[in-house]
């Protein structure tokens, strides 16, 4: 059975898709979250222009989002970074570092051509509880 998962402390969805996805299963739910860029639910912009604070920023509507579903950043076990600019993939590491404990999730980070609405960042998560 899947289930929608919304929360107004991350951006709303600016497509056809849903903040996350909860599949219940005989092990348990499995949370899957849409790609998260640097929005600032509150005013609709984004964080900042620098590496740092957009990716503190969209592990933050992770973690917000992963909250509505009763779960939070220790349940993660994979993640998607999408960089404008692979150049900040350290930068971005030291954000990323202070939202997880090991074990770490497993983790694939690549260059993308462009992001949604310019962002340095985009991340996406899947989470197990």
């Amino acid at each position: 059975m899947n289930k929608a998962i919304h929360t107004n402390n991350a951006p709303a969805a600016i497509g056809p898709y849903s903040q996350a996805i909860a599949v219940e299963n005989q092990a348990g739910t499995t949370i899957f979250v849409s790609g998260q860029i640097p929005i600032v639910p509150a005013t609709g912009e984004f964080a900042g222009e620098d590496i740092q604070t957009q990716t503190r920023q969209s592990l933050s509507n992770i973690r917000n989002i992963l909250k509505e579903a009763g779960a939070d950043m220790s349940n993660v076990v994979k993640t998607t970074v999408l960089l404008a600019d692979i150049a900040d993939f350290a930068a971005m590491n030291e954000v990323y570092a202070e939202f997880f404990t090991e074990p770490y999730p497993a983790r694939a980070a690549f260059q993308a051509a462009a992001l949604p609405k310019g962002a340095r960042v985009e991340i996406e998560a899947i989470a197990c509880k």
